[in-house]
């Protein structure tokens, strides 16, 4: 279950970022792509102006700037993306796991939990394998929260005694390894370890799935 408290999290609180290098490349990418519709921008400027003697031609100079907008509306687009990854990193401490996106924050607490345990599948990546973090409730979750319904899942449960929605969080990145070592280092005992999947196990979140019937 997710809460959210009037706090965050403590100062020392370990922060993982989660997509820091799809972040850094959607900026790197927007950005030639907006520098490359500036520079066409200011070529339709200079033929629009007549700056180098040539018969007056605003009718090239727009198609000039329509093709400016075409190439720099979507570095636009790839340049936010990537500003909205930066928003997207977790914090781990003794209250639970915070998750921080572009709608805010919630946490998952230790104390609604009962266990954590790391899934993984063969895959045809450079690792070989897909991984996620998979967070099992005591309590009933909210599906449909704004922060966190990205991250339910509604499958089999890993023990009779616990709910079928739960969270899981992809961990396919160099995050893994920092989110696992806070997880045991401030809950221990809710530790399970690891389990192989089926291969594409990921599925979709549970408010998708509703949606679709």
């Amino acid at each position: 279950m997710s809460s959210s408290p009037g706090h965050g999290p403590a100062p020392t609180a370990t922060v993982i970022p989660v997509a820091p290098r799809p972040a850094r490349g959607f900026m790197v990418l927007g950005g030639i792509y907006m520098g490359v519709g500036a520079l066409i921008a200011a070529l339709a400027a200079v033929r629009t102006l007549d700056l180098y003697g040539k018969d007056f031609s605003p009718f090239a100079g727009l198609l000039l700037l329509l093709f400016a907008a075409f190439i720099a509306y979507p570095g636009f687009k790839q340049f936010r993306r990537g500003r909205e990854y930066r928003q997207l990193f977790a914090s781990v401490d003794e209250t639970g796991l915070w998750v921080h996106n572009t709608v805010g924050r919630n946490v998952i607490r230790w104390d609604t939990l009962a266990a954590v345990a790391l899934h993984w599948s063969k895959a045809d990546n450079q690792a070989g394998k897909d991984y996620s973090i998979e967070l099992c409730p005591t309590v009933p979750v909210d599906r449909d929260d704004l922060i966190m319904r990205g991250l339910v899942r509604d499958e089999e449960p890993l023990r009779p005694d616990l709910p079928r929605l739960r969270y899981r969080i992809v961990a396919n990145g160099p995050f893994r390894e920092p989110m696992i070592d806070a997880i045991r280092q401030y809950a221990p005992q809710l530790w399970l370890g690891e389990t192989e999947r089926e291969p594409d196990y990921f599925g979709r979140p549970a408010c998708e799935v509703d949606q679709d019937g």
